[in-house]
Parts: C-alpha cells; sequence; structure tokens
C-alpha cells in the first residue's frame, strides 16, 4: 500500500479532482481546504506526503511547512502554485519542502516528484539548468516577487516600493 497524502488547497474542485486521482492510482489521499482542516488531518493521519498549495485563501501556504514538518519530521512536502517565483521556490525549499510546482500541473509530476526524493541518495544531485536566459518579462516579475517578498505580502507597501499604482500591481 502506498502511503498516505494529503492535498491541502483551497479550490474545492481541484483539490477534490486530485485526491480522486491519486485514490484511483493507488495512493491514499485525504482533502483540506484551509490551514485548520489541514492541520488536524495532519496529526489524524500522520501523513508522509503533502501536495500543498502555495496561496490558501490569501494566506502563504508557506506558513504551513514548518507545522507540517512538527507534526510529522518525516513528511515530504511539494508546493503546488499558480504564481511561481524564485523567491517563492527557493523560500519553499529552505523551509523544508521537497519539490515546487507552477500549476497546472499533471499528477504525473506531482507522483514524480515524490518518487525522485524517494530514490534520491545522498549527493544524487542531477538538476537540468536552461541555457535560455529569463525573458524580460520573467525578470520582472520575478522582481516584483521579490520585493512583495520583502514587504511580507503588503501590496500597497510593494506598490511604494516600486512606485506603481496599487491597481496596477493587483
Amino acid at each position: 500500500m502506498s502511503e498516505p497524502t494529503l492535498v491541502i488547497d483551497d479550490d474545492p474542485s481541484f483539490n477534490t479532482i486530485l485526491v480522486r486521482t491519486l485514490e484511483r492510482r493507488g495512493h491514499p489521499a485525504r482533502g483540506a481546504l484551509d490551514v485548520t482542516s489541514a492541520l488536524a488531518a495532519a496529526h489524524e493521519m500522520q501523513a508522509s506526503r503533502v501536495v500543498l498549495d502555495l496561496n490558501l485563501n490569501g494566506s502563504s501556504g508557506l506558513a504551513l511547512i514548518p507545522q507540517l514538518l512538527a507534526i510529522n519530521p518525516d513528511c515530504r512536502i511539494v508546493v503546488l502554485t499558480g504564481y511561481a517565483s524564485i523567491a517563492t521556490a527557493v523560500d519553499a525549499i529552505k523551509l523544508g519542502a521537497v519539490q515546487y510546482l507552477a500549476k497546472p500541473v499533471e499528477v504525473d509530476a506531482i507522483l514524480a516528484a515524490f518518487d525522485a526524493v524517494d530514490g534520491m541518495d545522498e549527493g544524487d544531485v542531477d538538476t537540468l539548468v536552461s541555457s535560455e536566459p529569463l525573458s524580460v518579462d520573467r525578470l520582472e516579475w520575478e522582481h516584483i516577487q521579490r520585493v512583495l517578498r520583502e514587504h511580507d505580502g503588503n501590496i500597497s507597501a510593494t506598490a511604494r516600493a516600486l512606485k506603481m499604482h496599487r491597481r496596477t500591481l493587483q
């Protein structure tokens, strides 16, 4: 039997579909739509695999990583986001996530992320680095994400720091 997986995502449709798909593939899974139910489920099921959305009803899923690891230090966390940035990817990994994937993502990619971690030996790192430089749009996005993180997610403070209108930033 596969290890239990906890899916933490505030989108009810995505959450339900991912849980069902994992179960159909032989991976017991349970969904949680918010922080409170996620922590309760983590305590109850001692999930060894967690799929965690970066944005949970406007709050950062990153804050959950240390709490989930405190409940089960051996759990492996894959962070999913529709707003991928290098800054949040680095933060997720520093906090203890094993992988960071951008939505839309297929179940195969999520399972591969867990499988890669399960099969990884110490020092076995073969990361492919793109030879293509980042586009200007991507560099702009990364800069905005870095400034947003420096201002603890405060949109107004970030807009002032970037010298732009708050609505434009949103």
